[in-house]
């Protein structure tokens, strides 16, 4: 009998009937039938939405708002908008007044830029951006793991092409550069910095290109009349010019340094070589004035034109 009972024990630890009763899989398990989490519907647990205050009524509330206060507001605002703000925006967003708003951006930039951080606020393309210190980028690209964004030689050629000349064609483009520009086009139109205006006009349709908003970003210009002018281009190559020809060229001049009693030392000890060559060059101009004057006077020509006679002298 003991034998028969082993082997029956054994032979439900082989997979034969449960040793525990429904009652008590019923209680680990749940009721039978039970949907899955995945098969319910979720229950509605946000609440409500809430009104937004009417315009008029937050027009009147702003206008007792004391100047400290709407920067802290801008700065805030700043701070969450991932793209540069308008005037227009700030004032549908705060019920400030424009001309109230605009003073407030202007006070806060410079407040930031007194405070030497980290941040700066900008006006770019159209807007206001608080964006991170030139001086903080090294820092900033590690912590973010991420590549500058350079362009390459073709794609600036295209872009400032576009940019000045805008609208163009792709035609108009490739025969400035000279070269087929298809492939840098499709690039920069991928990089959103350009876009489709729209087609010309003419036989076959030719589309036309125009920069675009992230353009101005990128390049952080207020709007298209802060490109630098080909006059100023052409300025700058003569500058560059200099530069080349002479080893050594003259500090800049800026207007902290003309306030400085020191500059003019400073600016003389800089170029020695300069004003001893100014003061040799005035020598030899005022010997040779005296050698001509003493010359007519000999001659008794008061127009000595021509190299006095060595017989007569």
């Amino acid at each position: 009998m003991s034998t028969s009972e082993g082997q029956g024990t054994g032979g439900e630890g082989r997979g034969g009937p449960s040793p525990f009763t429904e009652a008590e899989v019923a209680r680990t398990t749940g009721p039978a039938g039970e949907p899955e989490l995945e098969d319910v519907a979720p229950a509605d647990i946000d609440e409500s939405v809430v009104e937004l205050e009417p315009f008029d009524k937050l027009v009147l509330r702003s206008r007792r708002l004391p100047e400290s206060r709407v920067r802290a507001i801008l700065e805030a605002l700043l701070l969450v908008s991932d793209r540069p703000a308008s005037v227009e925006q700030l004032h549908e967003t705060t019920g400030i007044d424009r001309p109230r708003l605009q003073e407030a951006l202007k006070d806060l930039a410079g407040q930031i830029a007194e405070r030497d951080g980290g941040l700066s606020l900008v006006e770019v393309a159209g807007g206001w951006q608080l964006r991170t210190h030139p001086a903080t980028v090294e820092y900033v690209r590690r912590f973010l793991r991420v590549r500058p964004q350079r362009l390459t030689r073709a794609a600036v050629e295209t872009l400032a092409i576009i940019a000045y000349r805008q609208p163009v064609t792709r035609p108009e483009i490739e025969e400035i550069r000279g070269v087929d520009s298809a492939a840098v086009v499709k690039a920069l139109l991928d990089r959103r910095l350009i876009k489709i205006l729209g087609k010309k006009e003419e036989v076959g349709r030719p589309i036309l290109y125009g920069t675009t908003r992230e353009f101005l970003e990128f390049f952080a210009l207020k709007d298209l009349s802060a490109l630098p002018t080909l006059h100023e281009f052409h300025e700058l190559s003569e500058e560059n010019q200099a530069i080349l020809e002479h080893e050594a060229p003259r500090p800049p001049v800026t207007l902290r340094d003309l306030t400085d009693p020191e500059f003019g030392r400073k600016l003389e000890a800089a170029s020695p070589s300069a004003e001893a060559a100014l003061a040799e060059l005035e020598g030899a101009i005022a010997h040779a004035d005296r050698q001509v004057r003493s010359a007519a006077a000999t001659l008794g020509s008061p127009t000595p034109a021509e190299p006095p006679d060595r017989e007569e002298t």
